[in-house]
């Protein structure tokens, strides 16, 4: 994973600078009084909602009292590391700001989990699918726009190549091998895929309609890991009206039990291939 990622700097600040101001005794509300900000400012600082200026750390710092200079300027060098863009910001026009920031976090993570009801997720879409599934959504998008989303769809998924790639673990509802996105034809292309990149680093397994009720009939989730043992896990749901990042730990341990669930619940890999290649004859 690059080490400069502006995604994970970003990260990385808004901890830190959280714990310094909690170390320091004082409240969002009380720090932002002494720094003579809009009481909002940090709380978008410490959530990830806005990168702090190198001048606005600096003016925090002072507040917390940090008066070591190597602690203090390697957290200014982290905020001017964090203000660089990925290669996903000239797509910002058609991006959701959280969704910008998912990319990042997920191009950083060393471990992956997915859960998806009913569709194929992005990182395992071929083109095709991708194109057929953004066409079918929700909003209503120009072809120029469509174009853009797949591009940055397929780009996503070369964090899979490589030695460093994450461990991927992906868990589907069998609804989503049945749901026919964009035909007959781009199924079996999107079905065949799913056959030969399901190994190695990446687990495939299906919940089968025979379960029943199961913990993630409420709607799909991921969870990310991270290499540095203080970026604490986090969790991403996509929503119709929007985007969630969640990171407190007790909200993303329920998300990382009914993952868990749903791996014991789902058949195994290599009843899981057989399953994907029974559905093939579906397609034909």
């Amino acid at each position: 994973m690059a080490a400069d990622s502006p995604t994970i700097r970003r990260r990385q600040l808004m901890n830190a600078l959280k714990r310094l101001r909690e170390s320091a005794g004082l409240t969002q509300e009380r720090a932002a009084e002494q720094l003579d900000w809009h009481h909002t400012k940090i709380f978008r600082i410490e959530t990830g909602r806005t990168g702090p200026h190198p001048n606005d750390v600096r003016a925090m710092l002072d507040v917390y009292g940090v008066t070591d200079k190597a602690e203090r300027d390697a957290l200014i060098q982290l905020a001017k590391d964090a203000r660089k863009r990925g290669w996903w910001y000239s797509y910002r026009d058609v991006l959701p700001s959280k969704y910008e920031s998912y990319i990042g976090m997920e191009a950083e993570a060393t471990s992956i989990r997915e859960f998806h009801v009913a569709a194929i997720p992005g990182l395992l879409q071929t083109e095709g699918y991708a194109t057929a599934f953004i066409r079918g959504g929700p909003l209503e998008l120009d072809e120029d726009e469509i174009r853009r989303r797949v591009e940055v769809r397929m780009t996503r998924q070369h964090i899979l190549r490589g030695p460093d790639r994450p461990q991927l673990w992906v868990i589907l509802d069998e609804a989503a091998i049945h749901r026919a996105v964009g035909g007959p034809a781009v199924m079996r292309g999107q079905l065949e895929h799913l056959l030969a990149v399901a190994r190695g680093r990446t687990t495939l397994q299906l919940v089968p309609y025979s379960v029943g009720a199961h913990p993630g009939a409420t709607g799909n989730f991921s969870l990310l890991s991270f290499p540095e043992s203080s970026d604490a896990d986090a969790a991403y749901v996509e929503i119709v009206n929007g985007n969630l990042w969640i990171d407190r730990a007790e909200e993303v341990e329920r998300f990382a039990t009914a993952f868990d669930h749903l791996r014991a619940v789902a058949v195994s890999p290599e009843d899981t291939r057989a399953m994907l290649i029974a559905a093939l004859n579906e397609y034909k």
